[in-house]
C-alpha cells in the first residue's frame, strides 16, 4: 500500500462526480461542520470568503486572520461563526503573534486553509530578505502550519489544504537563488517557484504529519474572474499572456475560461472535507478531484513544460521537498520538527 505521494505515486483521478463547474456549496452537500475550528488565510476576499462562507454555512467555526481588520469586518458582515484576527503574513512576528493567541485558547485545530496569496507583483522582499511571492505563497505557509502544529495535532483528524495554482507550471523551485538575488527579476517566475515550493511543502507535510492523523493537500482552484489578485499587474503583462488584446480588452476564449469564484472555491473547500480523500493526502487537486500527473520530460526532467491542467512531477520530487524543508528552516529560523 502506497502511504506517500512522492513522485506522484498517488496523484491518480479517483471520479468524484466533480468538475470544473462545480462550485463549493454543491461539493460540500451534506457535510455537516458543527464542532469544526477552522482557520482560513485571506478569508475575507475573493475565493478566500467564499470558503470562509461555506465552511461557516456548514457549521464550523471560522478564524480568519486578517490585515486590515476593519475590510474585514466589513466583507465577513452576517456571516455566523466568524472570529476574526489581525495577522500580516508577510510580517514574522505578526504570525507568531497570531498563533499564540489561537493556541492559547487551548481548541484543537481540525481545519487550515492556506489561501493566502499574491501574484504580478514587483520585486520586494521582506524583513528577511526573502521575494515578496515567495514569502506570501509558501513560507507564511510554512510558518504558520509550524507554529499552530500542536493544534492541529490535538485534532486527532486535522487536514491542511495550500493554495497553489496550475502556475507552478512556470518554473521549478530555484534552491541555488530563491531570492532573485543573482538573476534578473520575472514576476511570473516568482509565482510559479512559490507554488512549486508550496506543492512539495505538501507532499512532506503530508507524510510527516500522518502519524499524527494530519494530512495535506495543494489545490489548484482554476483562473478565476473577479479576485483582487491582478491589482498591480500592468496591462502590458496580460497582453504579452494572450489575455487580452492590443486594445486592453478581455480575449472571449479567455473569458469563457475563467470560473466564478464559487467555482473557485470548489477544490479548497473539497480538499478540507471530502469522504473521497479519507487514507490519501500529499496529492495535488484540482476539479474537485485528484489532478492528473504531467510525466517529466526525460530531456529536460527539471524545466517546466507549459500545460492546461495537471501537476509538474518536479513539484512532488521526494529530494527536493525534503531539501525544501531544511532550506525553509534555515531561512527562516523557524524549526518544524512534526513530533
Amino acid at each position: 500500500m502506497i502511504q506517500n505521494n512522492y513522485q506522484g505515486a498517488r496523484q491518480h483521478p479517483i471520479e468524484t462526480g466533480f468538475n470544473a463547474q462545480s462550485t463549493a456549496a454543491h461539493v460540500i452537500k451534506g457535510i455537516d461542520l458543527s464542532h469544526t475550528i477552522a482557520i482560513v488565510t485571506g478569508g475575507n476576499t475573493g475565493i478566500g470568503l467564499e470558503t470562509t462562507q461555506i465552511l461557516a454555512n456548514a457549521g464550523a467555526t471560522v478564524i480568519v486572520p486578517a490585515r486590515d481588520i476593519e475590510k474585514a469586518k466589513k466583507n465577513l458582515q452576517g456571516i455566523a461563526n466568524i472570529e476574526i484576527e489581525p495577522m500580516d503574513i508577510m510580517i514574522p512576528s505578526s504570525i507568531d503573534a497570531f498563533a499564540e493567541k489561537f493556541l492559547s485558547s487551548k481548541r484543537p485545530l481540525h481545519l487550515l486553509i492556506n489561501n493566502a496569496g499574491i501574484m504580478w507583483v514587483p520585486l520586494r522582499r521582506d524583513e528577511r530578505g526573502i521575494e515578496s511571492q515567495l514569502a506570501t505563497n509558501y513560507i507564511g505557509q510554512f510558518h504558520l502550519t509550524a507554529r499552530l502544529w500542536p493544534a492541529l495535532k490535538q485534532a486527532n483528524g486535522a487536514r491542511v489544504v495550500n493554495v497553489s495554482s496550475l502556475g507552478h507550471h512556470m518554473s521549478p523551485f530555484h534552491f541555488d537563488d530563491p531570492n532573485f538575488e543573482h538573476r534578473n527579476y520575472e514576476t511570473l517566475q516568482a509565482y510559479g517557484q512559490s507554488k512549486t515550493a508550496s506543492n512539495l511543502f505538501t507532499v512532506e507535510l503530508d507524510n510527516r504529519a500522518k502519524e499524527y492523523q494530519v494530512r495535506a493537500y495543494a489545490v489548484h482552484p482554476g483562473s478565476i474572474a473577479g479576485t483582487e489578485l491582478a491589482r498591480e499587474a500592468p496591462v502590458e503583462l496580460f497582453q504579452k499572456m494572450g489575455f487580452l488584446d492590443e486594445k486592453g480588452n478581455i480575449r472571449a476564449e479567455v473569458l469563457a475560461s475563467l470560473k466564478t469564484i464559487p467555482q473557485g472555491a470548489a477544490t479548497t473547500v473539497w480538499a478540507a472535507t471530502s469522504l473521497h480523500l479519507q487514507g490519501i493526502g500529499g496529492v495535488y487537486c484540482e476539479d474537485g478531484d485528484i489532478a492528473e500527473l504531467i510525466p517529466a520530460n526525460p530531456d529536460t526532467p527539471s524545466l517546466a513544460t507549459p500545460h492546461k491542467n495537471g501537476v509538474q512531477k518536479y513539484s512532488l520530487d521526494e529530494s527536493g521537498a525534503k531539501r525544501l524543508w531544511m532550506l525553509t528552516e534555515e531561512m527562516t529560523g523557524i524549526p518544524f520538527p512534526v513530533e
